[in-house]
């Protein structure tokens, strides 16, 4: 990607002006995807800072307001890789409840969630196609102002480790911000153009696979949660403080392991899903309206869909 003029915008002290400047910038750098929500709040109130008008209180093109007792709060974007297969209330109420953790902490305002389905190259049972995951994503998030759906890992060659994922989003995250700043690429920034921190979110479940052998590399491990850092939602049946004690690397860095606990206990999960469908049971209020739609539209998750659906690819080609 070029960097483009690195020019700083002109500010008139207009917040609709800054925001169309903000946008303008974004797109004619070939950043990543145009931010919304929460995102472009902190965007724009960094930007005001460094030279905009003084505000108390940014006013977004999606109507969400920074409050000032989030202006000097670490920024955190949360990361979900996963089959996502298909997406269900479930996987978006643990964005929900992570954010609402960091914010009780007083010290993270979380600007945006990003949803990574896994590359069709994972090769799980019963996994459908990735430009169909990945539609019934963008569906399920139409409704969201923070969190989006990200196509890069399923449009891979090959099937991307998890670590291999944040690095990605990283480097998006720290490109974004020293360009939007008109600084040279290769320079780190500091101050309000810091990259905002990338956090691994999970539940649970995921955190017991780090004790799983051969299935997560220790340096990976180490990697995840000494660099990014992970945001865990608790699970019924499932024990994270045991699985954090429990391993000498998790351990070590437990300080970066949020734990949050969901309170309304949410055992919504694909498995359950796939298999309600696959006996024509009803799936209504464990899945957004609109992916149900689009599974009926697109006959996924009935007897060999899986196969169906890759036939369908192969004659129809991606159409993520």
């Amino acid at each position: 990607m070029s960097p483009g003029n690195r020019s700083q915008p002109e500010y008139k002290g207009n917040m609709d002006i800054m925001l169309r400047n903000v946008n303008t910038v974004h797109n004619a750098k070939g950043l990543w995807p145009p931010p919304h929500g929460l995102l472009m709040s902190w965007i724009t109130l960094h930007l005001a800072e460094s030279g905009g008008p003084e505000i108390g209180r940014v006013a977004t093109a999606g109507h969400v307001d920074v409050p000032d007792k989030m202006k000097n709060r670490i920024p955190v974007v949360l990361l979900a890789c996963g089959s996502f297969n298909p997406i269900t209330n479930m996987h978006l109420r643990l964005f929900e409840v992570a954010r609402d953790h960091l914010h009780q902490t007083g010290m993270y305002q979380v600007i945006e969630g990003i949803i990574s389905p896994v590359n069709d190259n994972y090769r799980k049972k019963d996994l459908v196609p990735s430009h169909h995951r990945v539609a019934m994503a963008r569906l399920a998030l139409q409704t969201s102002d923070w969190i989006r759906v990200d196509s890069w890992e399923s449009e891979q060659a090959q099937w991307m480790e998890t670590v291999k994922v944040l690095r990605h989003h990283q480097s998006q995250l720290l490109r974004s911000a020293t360009q939007m700043e008109g600084l040279d690429p290769g320079k780190a920034p500091s101050g309000p153009a810091a990259a905002p921190e990338l956090k691994l979110l999970c539940g649970a479940d995921i955190l017991k696979t780090f004790h799983t052998p051969n299935l997560w590399k220790d340096a990976h491990i180490q990697e995840i949660v000494e660099k990014f850092g992970l945001v865990c939602v608790s699970r019924a049946g499932h024990d994270p403080e045991g699985y954090i004690l429990s391993s000498p690397i998790l351990c070590k860095y437990q300080h970066n392991i949020q734990l949050a606990r969901e309170p309304v206990p949410n055992e919504i999960s694909a498995t359950y899903v796939r298999r309600a469908l696959g006996q024509g049971q009803s799936v209504k209020h464990l899945l957004p309206d609109t992916v149900i739609a689009y599974i009926k539209d697109h006959g996924l998750y009935m007897t060999d869909s899986s196969q169906k659906g890759r036939s369908s690819q192969d004659n129809k080609g991606k159409t993520s």
